[in-house]
């Protein structure tokens, strides 16, 4: 909302310290409608000294790294608006104080309001008073400011290695394609030109439906079962493949093509040269907005086959991502059996 009307931010923030100001200083006069009034004339300056901070100080000279002319800035303007301040005090806010008082009180004397302006201004202690008073809410704001900054950062650094991460998805997925593709050429079967098309729509849906962090769980499904039809077309009677997938999806949403590698490093090492009945077994359960995705497929005997590291990138990202989107939402666990590998993820689900 903040982001779409950042006016009201401000306007909120501004609606707070006008509320906290007034009870300070109403506090202070043992009059609230006095603390309101004075408050209205006084506001301006601590909203100029706000934004002077924020544009001049956090903005053009905190977050370029420049902190010894941020620090001689904040000075200088925390100088100007104190002067400012007393200004404002001594030719509008301390008369119409002083009336009210004596409208209230016909013995009341103020001794200050008879000295000069220029003594008025420049005596050490009304100074610092002033400084005071005016620092009430800008650093509040300013450490608000602060904070959001940090926020945004942390948010686009996330968004960033994120999309370094769906990027490196792409490839690898390609990658092991065109090695199905090459085993398909090399056998001179009649199902490439079919393997070639399910594998382009496995890439449009990655490059082009899968730009948002959420994708409706029911469409990453249908593209995890076009790639498992894929490898079905490819392996044919040669593996014992089971597949479970439910259909109660309903509106659930899912990081896009979170399941797809897991799937895939089954089929990688679940089918390797040296396996002789190889076997993959894969379900996916639905319960409300709770998915369980089990899969277990044969290993080879020799341990130098299973231990391929370019089948891991896939795998490494898929933690990644989990991590960052899913923080204390998510159960990714890996089981190395004696004859078989298994891969259990649980991934609590939003709704659209």
């Amino acid at each position: 909302m903040f982001i779409k009307y950042p006016i009201l931010k401000h306007v909120i923030f501004w609606l707070c310290a006008f509320v906290l100001l007034t009870y300070i200083y109403g506090t202070a006069y043992e009059s609230f409608e006095l603390g309101i009034k004075v408050i209205a004339m006084l506001l301006p300056v601590h909203m100029v000294y706000l934004y002077a901070i924020d544009k001049i100080v956090v903005s053009h000279f905190y977050l370029k790294g420049q902190y010894v002319k941020a620090a001689i800035a904040t000075l200088l303007i925390m100088i100007i608006v104190s002067f400012l301040y007393r200004v404002a005090e001594i030719f509008i806010t301390d008369p119409y104080i002083y009336k009210f008082y004596k409208n209230t009180d016909s013995n009341f004397s103020w001794e200050r309001v008879n000295w000069s302006k220029s003594k008025q201004l420049f005596n050490p202690i009304l100074f610092v008073t002033a400084i005071e008073r005016s620092n009430a809410v800008v650093w509040i704001g300013i450490t608000l400011k602060l904070f959001s900054l940090s926020h945004e950062r942390k948010q686009s650094a996330l968004l960033a290695e994120l999309n370094l991460l769906k990027a490196q998805l792409h490839p690898h997925f390609l990658f092991n394609s065109l090695n199905n593709i090459y085993s398909l050429s090399l056998e001179k079967s009649e199902k490439a030109p079919e393997v070639i098309l399910g594998i382009s729509n496995i890439l449009r849906y990655s490059l082009y439906e899968c730009n948002s962090q959420q994708v409706l769980l029911k469409r990453d499904i249908e593209i995890l079962k076009d790639y498992i039809r894929l490898e079905q077309i490819r392996y044919e009677e040669r593996l014992d493949l089971n597949v479970f997938i439910s259909e109660n999806t309903s509106s659930l949403q899912i990081a896009p093509m979170l399941m797809l590698p897991l799937v895939e490093n089954a089929f990688k090492h679940g089918t390797a040269g040296t396996i002789d009945m190889p076997w993959i077994n894969i379900q996916l359960h639905i319960s409300e907005n709770s998915l369980t995705l089990n899969i277990s497929n044969s290993k080879p005997d020799s341990p130098l086959a299973s231990n391929d590291s370019s089948g891991r990138i896939g795998i490494r990202n898929v933690q990644k991502r989990l991590d960052l989107l899913y923080p204390g939402k998510h159960s990714l666990k890996f089981f190395d059996e004696e004859d078989c590998f298994i891969t259990l993820l649980h991934l609590n689900l939003s709704l659209t």
